[in-house]
């Protein structure tokens, strides 16, 4: 069990982008639970580059980041929660984001959102020699 668990740790590391808030890090993961959320928010996860480059409301564009952010680093914790019933952590609030980060610091974390992204949609596809394919 204990190398099931290590090999699922790493999958996880493997499609994680760790931020700085605050002084401590954050991976942040793209999950199946976090797709639904931003699924209901945004309709599909193909509008949400759409919605975060076209906002021209700052105050808005900030809320948006603020909440991503929120959401993707939470997805690390609530995997620590689940792996760690006796050494559970309290999950990160939108006000503790914006009161730990900067505008500056959020311009910056849009890319580590887009990664975050892109990793956790990023399919593995292995192909077979062609049948046509000249071996030896």
């Amino acid at each position: 069990m204990a190398d099931e668990k290590l090999k699922v740790d790493e999958a996880a590391e493997e499609r994680s982008t760790t931020i700085d808030i605050g002084g401590t890090e954050f991976k942040m993961i793209l999950t199946t639970k976090a797709t639904k959320e931003i699924a209901k928010r945004y309709g599909a996860l193909e509008n949400l580059g759409d919605k975060l480059m076209k906002t021209e409301n700052f105050e808005m564009a900030l809320e948006e980041v603020v909440w991503l952010i929120t959401l993707l680093a939470n997805q690390s914790i609530l995997i620590h929660n689940i792996r760690n019933k006796d050494d559970r952590k309290e999950l990160l609030t939108e006000d503790e984001v914006e009161l730990l980060t900067t505008p500056f610091d959020l311009a910056n974390y849009k890319n580590a959102i887009m990664a975050s992204m892109m990793k956790g949609t990023k399919r593995n596809v292995e192909s077979e020699p062609s049948k046509n394919e000249v071996v030896g």
